[in-house]
């Protein structure tokens, strides 16, 4: 690469940092679960309230991405053990985050309905 040019990336840095972001993001979620479950210790009603929020078809929306970075982050993970503990790992990690990819879109695909068929039936009705 010419002296000077900024390092634009391949794919093993890309998984590298979606592996990164979609643990931080786990991370807030389980976080900001533990909160809004201590809640009913406290205040039972404020609880009631908070998970009456959940059932909004935004947060369905937010479901949606949280089960797209548990999916991927997952699947990314047996790919990294993969790469680190299988002898070709190393020579076939990018074939394996292509399988990464595909396997986590089709799922995401099939995770439509489950996850966003609520909201769509209170946006659409039945």
């Amino acid at each position: 690469m010419p002296a000077g040019t900024l390092y634009r990336g391949r794919e093993g840095m890309w998984s590298w940092v979606a592996h990164r972001v979609t643990g931080v993001l786990i991370f807030f979620f389980l976080f900001v679960h533990v909160l809004d479950t201590s809640l009913v210790r406290v205040s039972p009603e404020a609880y009631d309230e908070v998970v009456a929020t959940y059932k909004t078809p935004i947060v369905a929306l937010l479901e949606y991405g949280l089960v797209a970075a548990i999916l991927f982050h997952a699947l990314n993970g047996l790919r990294v053990i993969a790469v680190d503990f299988w002898s070709k790992g190393a020579r076939y990690q990018k074939q394996m985050l292509w399988s990464v990819v595909g396997l986590w879109v089709v799922l995401m695909l099939g995770a439509i309905y489950p996850v966003l068929g609520h909201a769509a039936r209170e946006l659409f009705g039945s």
